[in-house]
């Protein structure tokens, strides 16, 4: 298992090797996708209890530093 973060792992043998949260099956995309249907972080909490409010920042730190990447201009 490999720790990106303290709170998001990849494990080859989990999930397909996708970002998962604390070596849960609980995708970082799972809770992205919650997000983007709408709900809250309180609701995401309510749905998903294994969660902690810290994995939520985690996940969408996790997603904010994925797709900043420098661009080189030519």
């Amino acid at each position: 298992m490999t720790f990106l973060s303290d709170r998001i792992t990849t494990d080859p043998e989990q999930c397909g090797g996708r970002p998962c949260v604390r070596g849960m099956r609980i995708r970082v995309t799972d809770v992205l996708d919650l997000y983007s249907a709408g709900l809250t972080a309180s609701q995401i909490l309510e749905e998903m209890p294994d969660l902690e409010a810290e994995d939520l920042k985690a996940c969408l730190r996790y997603a904010s530093q994925r797709i900043d990447h420098p661009v080189l201009a030519a």
